[in-house]
């Protein structure tokens, strides 16, 4: 299923729509990742509802989780301007909150029970929830094991962080009880030799579910190690993850695919190597509302599309749409909150 559609240049809108809630149903969220940073808001069918700024400068890449939401609060990484935006959707849709400063380049962001989690270009830092408030100041940094700029994705695990680095790291960080990260980086044990390129991952439970997208493998993390290793078949360089009920979906960039895993227990098995195929190559998924949402690039523009998800695991194009420039992120938000 190769996915066209007409290009349709978005132009910011001007004003907050009537309400987001005209179109049933979820909500898919990018970000525009230009200079002037924009929340894009979706909706299922692919008609751009909203376009908010960021109050701050874009520039990620080769990154996932840029956009994160925890109910109704989305963060969004500023990566040029070292700070992190929160919106919060009301009545009538998004809005800017605040601005949160970060140590270094934001890249990727996570939401836990009670804090921000934030991985930067050197380490990862957690920020306390307050309400609808984060609170701008971290009440712990922690050094990434290899710190050289090529941090990928952080996901949270029931007392850990999990971690990847693209120059071959799969780490974890320790949580104290409230949340609050603590200690020293450790590396995840069985990480197959010479890893190529750690980059995605999504986590559920205890299990984190990681990508290593240049030696063509998905692995199954659990208590700090590998239990289970799959190659990609066919498809080249695994990146990004999400997961729908027993279904594991990796973006496979090269090969512009998605791919079908059946996971259970400690099993990681391919069920289909090509499920979906793209424009671009894909940087980021996401899943929610029975939906899994796609931005992929190629050249000055990037595309995102939003598949149905049936009780197989089949995925059927719902909406398509093509933006302008390098978007980065996406995620899937249910109507009622």
């Amino acid at each position: 299923m190769k996915t066209f559609g007409l290009i349709r240049i978005l132009v910011p809108l001007l004003g907050v729509v009537a309400s987001l809630r005209a179109d049933p149903g979820a909500l898919v969220i990018t970000a525009s990742n230009a200079t002037a940073n924009q929340l894009l808001v979706y909706s299922v069918s692919g008609k751009l509802l909203q376009a908010v700024p960021t109050q701050g400068t874009g520039g990620a890449s080769g990154n996932a989780g840029g956009i994160e939401a925890n109910g109704s609060m989305v963060a969004v990484v500023n990566f040029g301007s070292n700070n992190v935006s929160i919106f919060q959707l009301e009545g009538n849709g998004f809005h800017m909150q605040q601005l949160v400063p970060t140590a270094s380049s934001p890249l990727s962001v996570a939401f836990g029970a009670d804090h921000l989690y934030v991985l930067g270009a050197t380490e990862v830092e957690s920020h306390a929830l307050y309400g609808l408030h984060v609170n701008p100041n971290p009440d712990g940094i922690v050094p990434l094991l290899i710190a050289d700029g090529s941090a990928a994705q952080v996901g949270v695990l029931p007392t850990q962080l999990i971690i990847t680095e693209k120059t071959g790291a799969i780490e974890t960080v320790n949580l104290l009880a409230g949340g609050v990260i603590a200690g020293s980086a450790t590396l995840v044990k069985n990480i197959p030799a010479n890893p190529l390129a750690p980059f995605g991952l999504v986590t559920r439970g205890s299990d984190a579910y990681v990508t290593i997208a240049h030696s063509n493998l998905i692995t199954l993390v659990r208590g700090d190690s590998v239990v289970t290793v799959t190659g990609s078949g066919t498809q080249n360089a695994p990146c990004w993850l999400t997961l729908v009920g027993p279904f594991l979906y990796s973006s496979n960039s090269p090969s512009m695919t998605l791919s079908r895993y059946v996971v259970f227990g400690a099993k990681l098995l391919q069920d289909l190597a090509v499920a979906a195929v793209f424009d671009g190559d894909p940087t980021d998924i996401a899943s929610g509302d029975g939906l899994v949402a796609v931005i992929d690039g190629n050249g000055p523009v990037s595309h995102l599309s939003i598949f149905q998800v049936d009780l197989d695991g089949n995925l059927a194009l719902q909406a398509f749409d093509i933006i302008t420039g390098a978007a980065n992120g996406v995620a899937v938000i249910p109507i009622g909150l």
